[in-house]
């Protein structure tokens, strides 16, 4: 397992390892600036997703730390928190750009710059989401040859998940991809002196192109067909449904803590289309769902990770609703306590 485990209880008693090594996924939309900043008063110090709607309707979700996280002091407070409870690594968004500068620039890098930074980063590990989508996409082969560039030093950072002994990138959206991509980037890594990379894909996945796991950033039904309320019990069917693996491309189930991108909809948001949002949800419901995880795990061993991965949709996702992290809403941290009391037997330390 990932994670390191200490000895407990009687002398020669070793404690119990994790249920399951999961991963929270880590969206930096909480640093650089709005586009609204200089134009409107409530944006002069807002981040880049922050949006009037959120404050106006939903200032619960506010961050107990604050609406911005780019200071190094929040990261390893968040890294504390992560460890704390049962989260084995950050997977941490990450957006293609032409070039080295553009890339380092980018406030949506602001999370993973501060992370490698980070004074307690040896109680983490962390992977990249390659964010390939409209913004962003890495498309020509020549392209994946340069993404691959620029993730080497990530590859081969002593804190980097590994999947089968290689360093795991989940690719959102890949269908944005070619054989001859995905072979530029096992070629890199095996002159990086990497065994070569475990490559996810976020829904369908070709393993003919290379992809050798499946997984999902997250599944939403209804996601534009128009403002509805429903239940949060709808979210866990639609995931359970998809859950499904073979030995020769396993299978890391994901798990979404809520969805409700409200806040980022119409002309007071991000000018979102309106979509289904499911309000409902509750710890306990949360738990439940990741219990189910793992145990379909237990009842396919053959058709997931040896390491017993979950994705957990999200750290903080604050504007879509999926989140975990402690807000002014939760500043106890109820999902938090749910994951920590599915993942860590009792006595269990990390």
């Amino acid at each position: 397992m990932l994670a390191v485990l200490l000895p407990f209880g009687r002398i020669g008693e070793a404690a119990e390892a994790p249920r399951a090594t999961v991963g929270a996924y880590y969206f930096d939309g909480w640093s650089g600036h709005s586009a609204q900043a200089g134009k409107v008063d409530w944006a002069k110090d807002a981040p880049t997703h922050l949006s009037k709607r959120m404050l106006d309707e939903f200032p619960g979700r506010e961050p107990v730390w604050g609406w911005r996280d780019d200071k190094l002091e929040t990261m390893e407070r968040q890294i504390d928190l992560a460890a704390d409870h049962g989260i084995a690594f950050f997977a941490i968004c990450w957006y293609f750009r032409p070039t080295q500068k553009q890339v380092d620039e980018d406030p949506l890098h602001t999370g993973l710059s501060l992370f490698l930074k980070a004074r307690n980063n040896h109680r983490l590990k962390f992977c990249l989401l390659v964010a390939n989508h409209q913004g962003a996409f890495i498309g020509s082969p020549e392209n994946w040859t340069r993404a691959a560039e620029y993730w080497m030093p990530y590859l081969t950072h002593q804190q980097h998940v590994k999947v089968d002994g290689k360093p795991l990138v989940l690719i959102f959206n890949p269908s944005d991809s070619s054989k001859e991509g995905l072979d530029n980037l096992q070629a890199a890594a095996q002159k990086a002196g990497l065994p070569g990379v475990a490559v996810a894909a976020c829904g369908g996945g070709d393993p003919k192109l290379g992809y050798t796991y499946r997984t999902y950033y997250n599944i939403v039904p209804g996601y534009d067909r128009g403002s509805q309320e429903h239940q949060y019990a709808e979210l866990v069917q639609a995931h359970q449904k998809a859950w499904s693996g073979t030995s020769e491309q396993p299978f890391i189930p994901e798990v979404t803590a809520g969805w409700d991108k409200r806040p980022w909809e119409g002309e007071l948001g991000l000018r979102q289309k309106p979509g289904w949002y499911f309000p409902d949800r509750t710890p306990e419901m949360f738990g439940k769902f990741l219990q189910s995880s793992i145990d379909w795990m237990d009842k396919n061993p053959d058709r997931t990770t040896k390491e017993r991965i979950v994705l957990v949709y999200a750290w903080n996702e604050f504007g879509e609703g999926g989140y975990i992290a402690p807000t002014k809403g939760d500043p106890e941290g109820s999902y938090l306590q749910a994951l920590k009391e599915v993942i860590l037997p009792m006595g269990t330390k990390r």
